[in-house]
């Protein structure tokens, strides 16, 4: 089992963005789990006047979450593909909107700590490298009690949910992927998941980091079990409170 990191996985990406769009629409209830998990960091006013940074953001699918979640909102959205960024960018987005095209691994100094008042991260901690320097780099840019909402796939304790996401990648995402021309990046799909974090690890990982009142919340759908939400906030200096 041989997962895709760094060049590799961004030049994927790159290749898989023409379709990716299509894809992602055809998978059942993908773009309302992105719009609930956005909703689940709970931001007032409509996001008036914050601050929101959208790592790992694609084609634009979180971004547009976001955006419904807290429509006054300014957000920020990154990515390490050049080609899925170039997907985003060409749709039509209000002002306030903004994208950077970087990995996470190379953000660091790029803002000053505190810029965000949250961040949101759809399907990313399981494509990095070292996702507890990244959750570190998310603290630093929150401000204290900032707001983070990880969605992601991360399996369930049951056996069942992983003999559930194995069938459905046998089934329908890796033959579309193919289809797609994209054999490797969905197979990287399905073995970066069989590989990354049950949720309670994850959720475990995200308070060894120091963020505070942690919950691991549930999608519908055939995802239950598969994809959750984690919900989180910032501590000054990495310090969790009860």
């Amino acid at each position: 089992m041989t997962l895709l990191r760094g060049d590799a996985l961004s030049a994927a990406f790159d290749h898989g963005s023409v379709a990716y769009d299509r894809l992602v629409a055809a998978s059942p209830g993908y773009h309302a789990h992105l719009r609930r998990s956005a909703r689940r960091l709970r931001l007032p006013e409509g996001g008036r006047g914050l601050r929101v940074l959208d790592l790992g953001c694609g084609t634009g699918a979180s971004t547009a979450a976001l955006l419904a979640a807290a429509p006054h909102a300014r957000i920020t959205g990154v990515d390490a593909s050049a080609g899925m960024l170039d997907r985003a960018m060409s749709k039509s987005w209000p002002p306030g909107v903004d994208f950077v095209h970087a990995p996470v691994e190379e953000l660091a100094g790029r803002w000053r700590r505190g810029s965000f008042d949250a961040v949101f991260a759809g399907y990313l901690f399981r494509n990095l490298d070292d996702p507890d320097s990244a959750l570190a780099l998310v603290r630093d840019l929150l401000t204290p009690d900032g707001r983070l909402a990880v969605h992601e796939y991360t399996l369930g304790g049951s056996p069942v949910h992983r003999a559930v996401w194995n069938a459905v990648c046998s089934v329908i995402i890796q033959p579309a992927g193919r289809l797609a021309g994209d054999p490797e990046l969905y197979r990287h799909l399905r073995d970066s998941v069989a590989r990354f974090d049950a949720a309670p690890a994850f959720a475990r990982r995200l308070r060894r980091a120091g963020f505070a009142g942690v919950r691991v919340l549930p999608l519908p759908g055939w995802q239950t079990g598969i994809t959750h939400t984690f919900v989180a906030r910032s501590t000054p200096a990495g310090r969790e409170r009860s």
